[in-house]
């Protein structure tokens, strides 16, 4: 059974919390290409990669703002040309022809209230929390707070990934629960001695109010840091014309500039 705050004051606030990310560009012109992103992508490079790539090649880029799973259902009901996921494309999509080109790498990082005074979990003691075994601070050794617990939506790559590898499968257990991925951020902000976890490079570009839990010791960009993701885009076939010149720019040395600037790093085939 997931647990919900019994505080109105705190859903209600997580619910307003999602109208303040954008969920769309204007229409610079009539032939501009459809990007449906991932929230976390979007966060973590292409707010200002998209500008990138426009100054320099002229494509006008129509963007919508969508959780991982609703990125890629937009692009297969033909509602955009390329659609971007943080999370792995499922079979069946594959076995329809749908390609994915992975372009980087980032971190799933914890984050918490900047208030929170604990700066660093254990794998088992952040499994703890999120299955409801640990409610309160001062079984980390921090103060006699209880701990909130802040997820984004079922169908987020976020939930995702940390289901399968930080709960290993366990039923997560939460007290608020955002609709995309990276509303997670400003919710957190809002109440103290909140934890969530996000793609580092969205939590990077938002840092005032949170901060990053380190696991085991590590903080996310450290090398052996246990969780990531990788982000990839998706094509309905091979990418051509527009299509391939707006991934190949994430591909090239200033897009992967871009990737490593942001904290993240460029994808390698994993038989590199």
């Amino acid at each position: 059974m997931k647990k919900y705050v019994p505080h109105v004051f705190y859903l209600a606030a997580v619910f307003a919390i999602l109208t303040v990310l954008p969920n769309s560009r204007p229409v610079l012109a009539a032939q501009a290409l459809r990007y449906t992103c991932s929230a976390q992508v979007y966060e973590a490079i292409e707010r200002d990669r998209i500008d990138a790539f426009t100054k320099s090649t002229g494509i006008p880029v129509e963007v919508k703002v969508v959780s991982s799973y609703a990125a890629v259902e937009r692009l297969a009901h033909g509602m955009s040309d390329v659609a971007s996921t943080a999370e792995p494309l499922p079979r069946v999509k594959q076995d329809a022809g749908f390609v994915q080109t992975p372009f980087c790498r980032d971190p799933l990082a914890i984050i918490v209230n900047s208030q929170c005074t604990v700066t660093n979990l254990t794998e088992q003691q952040l499994r703890g929390i999120f299955s409801g075994d640990i409610k309160n601070w001062k079984e980390l050794g921090g103060p006699d707070r209880a701990i909130i617990k802040i997820v984004p939506g079922e169908r987020t790559a976020a939930y995702s990934s940390f289901y399968g590898q930080v709960m290993r499968r366990l039923e997560i257990q939460y007290d608020a629960m955002t609709l995309l991925s990276t509303m997670v951020i400003d919710a957190t902000k809002q109440f103290p001695w909140s934890i969530s976890f996000i793609a580092q490079g969205a939590a990077r570009s938002h840092r005032e109010g949170v901060k990053l839990m380190r696991v085991g010791g590590l903080a996310p960009e450290d090398k052996g840091y246990p969780y990531y993701q990788v982000f990839s885009f998706v094509t309905k076939g091979e990418p051509t014309g527009t299509v391939r010149s707006f991934i190949d720019h994430v591909l090239s040395g200033k897009g992967k500039d871009m990737v490593l600037s942001g904290g993240m790093l460029p994808h390698r085939p994993s038989n590199d």
